[in-house]
């Protein structure tokens, strides 16, 4: 773990221009840690082969162009796959993974227990013996990592939803292609960059107590945490390009950021200004409603 100061940051895909909502979470995280004197790093989280470096530069200019900008040069997570493999590595060492043949549609049809959420691993391939392993193996489907979690929920506090505890299953740590997985990922390389602060939107709450937990077995502490309100569209559902102008090149630099404060209950339009009024305590807890 790095012994840097300590950071927020802002960690897009590119796999699509930011639109709106994308823009404003931004805005929050570094107005958080600028208002905390942390520093402001952006990741770029490309290791879905889904991604382009033609979008990540557009994303990284967009940022720019409202006032947001990394103190350091932005990171690509495709440069430190060898950090990824260290880690799952040392977990092996300690018998805290195992292979999975699962498919998507396996889990979703296998029984679970009572009350346990949509989506959450049901251990299907958890205690597989060597034989069936050999036999799994043969099928010549590649297997992912799994952790062997110890615990099935794990606690994480929030600045904007207090005390949240949430399920913790054996998540993925290495897709079957090979490719280190997003929980994982993000995970590492915020203790890699010495982030301890965490914003972003709140349909990540969720995913939050195991990544919490999986810092835990890698001896990190626990970030802060603040998950802020989706900008949704006029049916209530996450914004898409189908919503129309919605990234900075439609609506442009001046009414981007205008439309934003408004939304936060500023009356500055300049990130600087902001900062004078930004106060966590009062910041909205209902997703904003775009256009």
């Amino acid at each position: 773990m790095t012994s840097r100061a300590p950071a927020g940051r802002f960690a897009p895909s590119p796999s699509a221009d930011l639109h709106i909502g994308n823009l404003r979470t931004a805005l929050l995280a570094w107005l958080f840690a600028r208002s905390s004197g942390r520093r402001f790093l952006i990741r770029v989280e490309d290791l879905d082969d889904r991604t382009s470096g033609e979008t990540a530069a557009r994303q990284i200019a967009d940022l720019a162009a409202i006032g947001i900008a990394s103190d350091d040069p932005p990171e690509y997570q495709t440069a430190h796959t060898e950090r990824y493999t260290r880690v799952i590595d040392a977990l092996s060492g300690r018998g805290l993974t195992y292979e999975c043949y699962c498919s998507r549609k396996d889990i979703r049809s296998a029984p679970r227990a009572p009350h346990a959420p949509e989506g959450a691993y049901p251990g299907t391939c958890r205690n597989l013996t060597a034989e069936q392993r050999a036999e799994r193996r043969a099928s010549g489907r590649p297997p992912a990592l799994r952790l062997r979690s110890e615990v099935t929920e794990y606690a994480v506090r929030d600045l904007l939803h207090g005390t949240y505890t949430g399920v913790v299953d054996d998540l993925v740590l290495r897709r079957g292609d090979g490719v280190p997985a997003y929980n994982l990922a993000v995970v590492v390389d915020d203790a890699a960059q010495g982030i301890d602060q965490v914003v972003r939107g709140d349909d990540l709450l969720s995913s939050s107590p195991r990544q919490a937990y999986l810092g835990s077995l890698l001896g990190y502490p626990q970030p802060v945490y603040a998950h802020v309100p989706l900008v949704l569209n006029a049916e209530g559902k996450r914004l898409a390009k189908r919503d129309g102008a919605v990234t900075l090149a439609e609506i442009g630099v001046t009414e981007t950021l205008h439309r934003i404060a408004g939304s936060l209950g500023f009356t500055a339009e300049d990130p600087q200004q902001m900062l004078a009024e930004f106060d966590p305590a009062r910041l909205p807890r209902q997703p904003w409603i775009y256009p």
